[in-house]
């Protein structure tokens, strides 16, 4: 009787691991979230250091170039990384404070070296030199929501951004955050493609909205719904994510299309060596692909205690894709990286 059980066993066994491929069922997933804040955070209060609200990581950038990460500390500023991690060293030199309230607040220019800082409750700054040197930028009261660059320039003056919990007031800059005027009120996200050209989203109506005068006027050019608080731009194409897909449009704004296969989305995107390597985050997790988006693939869930409750908030998120390592940060939390 023994015998034929265990018969049975093996014939179910095999049975079970024939279906699976044949399924195209999923491996386990072995590859772990690892801590990369826990040692930096204990030497600061070991140093009588108060970490600011709400405590331990709030905020996260990677320069996929050279796989450099920066990453918020509250009230401790930014801090650099130039070994996947392993250590860090402050690098904003005092011009950086407070935190990152949405995924879109550290914007790093594609093309490497160049990080824009749009900080909450705490100093906003931007280097041009991968930390060497920071310039300040005038800080709106408490701070902001997100901050689009216009990177194609040589030297960067233009700034769209988001102020933080006033209505939804967007205001623009001429002089990298020198100065600032107030545009408009009740906008949800910002995104610039060259100084007289806007794109944004409101807060109680959907939608996609253009303006060609440096965000006067707007008009509503598409009924497809962003949920990510900033556009990036890659090689003269401007992306944004959303819960139907990662939206792309080639024609300054005018008009988008989802690009390829649908994806859930609200964070990124993350670019990899060229423009058909990308990763998105969503509230299952990372997503990739390497053919522009005709297949993703889910490569990572979210780190542990990780939620997303509102598109495009609260956590941030960077790639290397030289050393395929995945970076996180939630506001409060530790700090972690994937190995994919």
């Amino acid at each position: 009787m023994k015998l034929f059980s265990r018969r049975i066993c093996i014939v179910f066994l095999l049975l079970s691991a024939a279906v699976n491929h044949a399924c195209g069922a999923a491996k386990p997933q072995t590859a772990q979230w690892q801590d990369i804040s826990e040692k930096i955070i204990q030497n600061l209060l070991d140093n009588g250091k108060k970490i600011g609200y709400p405590g331990k990581t709030a905020g996260i950038a990677v320069d996929r170039t050279t796989g450099d990460v920066f990453m918020i500390i509250p009230g401790q500023g930014i801090w650099k990384s130039t070994d996947q991690a392993q250590s860090f060293k402050r690098a904003d030199k005092g011009e950086i404070g407070g935190r990152c309230e949405t995924g879109f607040t550290l914007n790093f220019d594609p093309l490497g070296k160049r990080l824009a800082c749009f900080m909450l409750d705490g100093s906003s700054a931007y280097t041009l030199d991968s930390g060497k040197t920071w310039q300040k930028m005038l800080q709106n009261q408490r701070g902001w929501d997100a901050g689009s660059v216009l990177w194609a320039d040589e030297t960067p003056k233009y700034i769209f951004a988001l102020r933080h919990e006033c209505g939804g007031e967007i205001y623009t800059s001429i002089d990298m955050g020198e100065s600032w005027t107030l545009m408009g009120k009740a906008f949800a996200s910002v995104g610039i493609l060259d100084p007289e050209t806007f794109v944004a989203t409101k807060e109680k109506e959907n939608g996609i909205f253009r303006s060609t005068d440096a965000g006067k006027t707007w008009t509503k050019i598409s009924e497809l719904q962003p949920a990510g608080r900033d556009i990036r731009i890659f090689k003269n194409r401007a992306y944004w994510t959303s819960e139907k897909g990662l939206l792309v449009s080639t024609d300054k704004g005018k008009t988008w299309t989802i690009q390829a296969a649908p994806v859930e989305c609200s964070f990124g995107p993350y670019f990899g060596k060229n423009e058909k390597q990308i990763v998105v985050a969503g509230k299952k997790g990372f997503y990739r692909t390497d053919n522009a988006g005709k297949d993703w693939k889910l490569v990572a869930p979210l780190p542990p205690d990780y939620r997303a409750p509102m598109p495009g908030w609260f956590l941030n998120f960077g790639w290397d894709p030289n050393a395929d390592i995945l970076y996180a940060s939630c506001m409060g939390k530790p700090a972690y990286k994937f190995q994919l």
